[in-house]
C-alpha cells in the first residue's frame, strides 16, 4: 500500500504505510523539530515549517512529494527595530510557526499561518512572501491576552469556511476565538459561553482570555465548531459566536486535540487526559471518546490501544480524520503510532518508535 500518512515530529517528517507493511520513511529534516506541516489539497504541494530555535523558524516547501524541498521566507515581522505599527520600538520576532492552512479553491496561492507571539500572516504566491494581518495584531484587547503553554499567546487554529473562503475562524491560546468575514480585514471577537476556570470569578466568562486549546469545524456544516478547551469541551453552532458546554464527559473533558467528521456535524473525537500538572491519560488507561450525538454521550474507545500504565499525550494537530469520516490517525508525544478503523473502534499501532508526534496528516489524493 503506499504512504499514507504525513507524520510531523519532533526529529524531522515521515511518511507512513496506514497497511504498516513498511517502516516510516524520512521526507527530510532528520534531527530537525518540525512544528506544521500542509499539504495544499489545491495543488498537492507539501508544506513544512521548521523550529530551530537560536536559528529561528524556517518554512520548505515541495513540489514532488518530499523528494526535494526548497526553502521559503518565513513569515517575519518588520526589520529588527520597526515595530508593525511603523511607530519604532522594538519589533517581536516569530518564534513558532504553529500551524499553516490553504486558503479556497478561489484563492489560488493563498496560505495563512498562525504563529507564536498570537499573529496571523497571509501569502498569496504560495509562500515566497508573507504579510503580516494587521487588523488583528493591533486588536486592542491584545494587551490581555497571554500564553497557554508558552510564554506568548499563539494561533494555532485556522479554519477556513469552505462555502464562502473570506470567512475566517482562528483560536488563539489564550486570547479566544475570533471571526472574519472578509478575508481578514475587520474581525470580531467570539467564544461567548467559552468558561476559563483559570480565572478570578469575574472574569471566568471574558472571551478574551479564553484557552481554545484546538478548533475543528465540519466541512459539511462548518457553522459547527467543535472546541477542545483548556477547561472542558464546547460546541458552537453559529460559526463560533457562541458556544455551549458539553457536561458529564468520561473519563475526562481535559485535552487538547479534537476531530470533526467532514460529513456529519454531530460526530467528534476527543483524547481525553488529567488536567493541568499531571497531563497523562486518566488511570494509566489510554483511549478516545466518541460523540454521534452532538455532545449529549460519549463513548470510550479502546480496542487494540494500551489499556494499562500508558502515558501518552496526543498534541494539538495529531488526531486526524480521513475525508470519508472512516479512518482516524493519531501520533502521541512517546513517539507512538496508531490507525483507527470503523470511525475509531478499532486501533492498530503503526509505530512505536517515532519521535514525539506533533501533527498527522493523510496524504490527500
Amino acid at each position: 500500500m503506499a504512504e499514507d500518512l504525513f507524520v510531523a515530529t519532533r526529529k524531522g517528517l515521515f511518511a507512513v504505510d496506514g497497511a504498516g507493511a513498511q517502516a516510516p520513511r524520512s521526507l527530510g529534516f532528520l534531527g530537525d523539530p518540525v512544528s506544521a506541516f500542509l499539504q495544499d489539497p489545491r495543488d498537492g504541494c507539501l508544506y513544512a515549517a521548521l523550529n530551530l530555535g537560536h536559528f529561528g523558524a524556517k518554512l520548505h516547501r515541495s513540489e514532488d512529494g518530499g523528494a526535494s524541498w526548497s526553502e521559503l521566507p518565513a513569515p517575519a515581522f518588520a526589520p529588527p527595530g520597526v515595530a508593525p505599527d511603523g511607530k519604532g520600538g522594538k519589533a517581536p520576532s516569530v518564534s513558532l510557526i504553529w500551524t499553516l492552512a490553504a486558503g479556497g479553491a478561489d484563492q489560488p496561492g493563498r496560505l495563512w499561518a498562525g504563529t507564536l507571539p498570537g499573529a496571523l500572516f497571509r501569502s498569496d504566491d504560495r509562500g515566497e512572501t508573507w504579510q503580516l494581518v494587521d487588523a488583528l495584531w493591533n486588536q486592542p484587547s491584545r494587551s490581555e491576552w497571554f500564553g497557554g503553554g508558552y510564554d506568548d499567546p499563539g494561533i494555532h487554529s485556522i479554519c477556513v469556511d469552505p462555502r464562502d473562503s473570506r470567512r475566517l475562524v482562528i483560536g488563539i491560546s489564550c486570547g479566544g476565538v475570533w471571526r472574519s468575514e472578509d478575508d481578514g480585514e475587520t474581525w470580531t471577537l467570539g467564544g461567548k459561553g467559552l468558561a476559563a476556570a483559570y480565572m478570578p470569578p469575574d472574569r471566568v466568562d471574558d472571551p478574551t482570555i479564553q484557552d481554545p486549546h484546538r478548533l475543528a469545524v465540519c466541512a459539511a456544516a462548518p457553522d459547527t465548531v467543535w472546541c477542545q478547551h483548556h477547561c472542558g469541551i464546547f460546541r458552537s453552532d453559529d460559526g463560533g459566536r457562541t458556544f455551549v458546554q458539553i457536561h458529564d464527559v468520561n473519563p475526562s473533558a481535559f485535552g487538547f486535540a479534537v476531530a470533526v467528521h467532514p460529513a456529519d456535524p454531530k460526530t467528534a473525537w476527543f483524547v481525553p487526559a488529567v488536567k493541568d500538572e499531571c497531563r497523562v491519560p486518566v488511570d494509566g488507561r489510554f483511549v478516545v471518546t466518541r460523540t454521534r450525538d452532538g455532545g449529549a454521550s460519549f463513548e470510550i474507545l479502546s480496542r487494540g490501544l494500551p489499556e494499562e500504565t500508558a502515558y501518552d499525550l496526543v498534541y494539538r494537530h495529531a488526531l486526524e480524520v480521513d475525508g470519508a469520516g472512516e479512518t482516524l490517525a493519531m501520533g502521541s508525544t512517546t513517539g507512538a503510532l496508531w490507525l483507527g478503523r470503523d470511525g475509531g473502534a478499532d486501533w492498530r499501532l503503526l509505530s512505536s518508535h517515532l519521535p514525539p508526534i506533533s501533527q498527522v496528516a493523510f496524504r490527500a489524493a
